[in-house]
């Protein structure tokens, strides 16, 4: 769907640990966030985001209301989506992108 709709996509990994680095030395503007990983919450990565100031939105089979409360309010993908959908959601997100060098 990203490529269909136009965007490079900077990583793509399969463990918290792999987007735990990701996330903390990544060079992208902005990151889509699986909440649940081979069994683990996305949370940790979130943060880490979070405190680079990059955007970031969840997607998720689960309500918002089992998000930390630091993390309600954040755009959320709720599966299944569409590429309307995730167009509209990454739109938002690049809006307010700031490119945040690697710390």
């Amino acid at each position: 769907m990203l490529a269909d709709l136009g965007y490079d996509v900077a990583a793509a990994v399969g463990t918290i640990a792999e987007a735990r680095e990701h996330a903390a030395s990544g060079e992208f503007h902005a990151a889509i966030l699986d909440v649940n990983v081979d069994g683990q919450e996305i949370f940790p990565v979130a943060d880490i985001l979070a405190a680079r100031g990059l955007p970031f939105a969840f997607v998720t089979g689960y309500s918002e209301g089992s998000f930390p409360e630091k993390h309600r309010g954040r755009p959320a993908l709720q599966k299944p989506f569409n590429t309307d959908r995730l167009k509209d959601v990454l739109a938002g997100l690049l809006a307010t992108a700031q490119p945040a060098p690697a710390p």
